[in-house]
């Protein structure tokens, strides 16, 4: 089956594995028909293990190869990588400023809270889709660190830390008097951006070479403002913080590992 897909196009390779992490995000959705809550250490060492996942792919999937890429075009490394880097946090902080002061202008307070936590989530999922779409493209120019196995890897990271991301949002709706159905279909919703970013990334790689490091270098840098700001944050609220950080370290030296040993 892995070869199968592995023949594919990049795009369709792309646009599948966000399918997936998509499906993953809808699982997590799922949970509101079984539990009225779920159990706190899982969820939080899931977001820990996504956020040393996250971290790390971060590095070695995309502001690794946007170095090595920006070499071979005579660009200044350091430079397309700060550029891309900061831009990649800083829209998403922007977005975070934005929305609350959208929603602000909701009426009732239950509409003001779903509204907030669909949107920051949806928010989120944008640029990861987006990640594993230049990941996938990249790979056609052959680049250091930019492989087949370190694309799929990085989607696997994405689809561990939306599992608990669906649940964040369907459970607290639930809880805000929306159905089970409906608080459902809200929560799988908010993955659905990752496709469709997933698709538009790797066709945009393809299309324009020069963009590539860029790219590759702003997906890591909205990748790490969302582990940062929302994944490590969450499992540290948890008692055990020393547990989930050990969580975090050892999803940053799994993907370390399967990136360089296999990659």
């Amino acid at each position: 089956m892995l070869s199968y897909f592995f023949s594919l196009s990049y795009p369709v390779q792309a646009f599948i594995a966000c399918m997936v992490t998509w499906g993953i995000t809808s699982l997590g959705a799922a949970i509101v028909f079984f539990f009225k809550k779920v159990n706190k250490n899982l969820l939080d060492g899931m977001l820990g293990l996504a956020a040393g996942v996250m971290i790390a792919a971060s590095f070695f999937s995309l502001l690794n190869p946007a170095l090595s890429l920006s070499e071979e075009l005579d660009m200044i490394p350091w430079l397309v990588a700060f550029i891309g880097f900061f831009s990649g946090g800083l829209l998403l902080f922007i977005g975070d400023k934005v929305f609350p002061k959208i929603i602000n202008h909701a009426k009732e307070n239950k509409s003001k809270r779903a509204l907030m936590l669909v949107l920051s989530i949806t928010l989120h999922n944008i640029p990861e889709g987006l990640a594993i779409g230049v990941a996938f493209g990249s790979i056609a120019y052959g680049i250091k660190g930019a492989t087949a196995l370190s694309a799929l890897l990085l989607a696997i990271g994405i689809g561990i830390q939306n599992f608990p991301e669906g649940t964040a949002v369907s459970l607290p709706l639930r809880r805000e008097g929306f159905s089970r159905k409906k608080a459902f279909v809200i929560g799988s919703l908010t993955g659905v951006v990752e496709p469709i970013c997933g698709l538009i990334g790797a066709l945009l790689v393809l299309k324009v070479r020069m963009v590539l490091p860029f790219l590759l270098a702003f997906a890591a840098g909205a990748m790490i403002y969302v582990v940062v700001e929302e994944l490590i944050p969450e499992s540290q609220s948890n008692k055990s913080k020393d547990v989930m950080a050990l969580f975090t370290i050892l999803g940053f030296s799994i993907m370390m590992i399967l990136d360089v040993a296999l990659g």
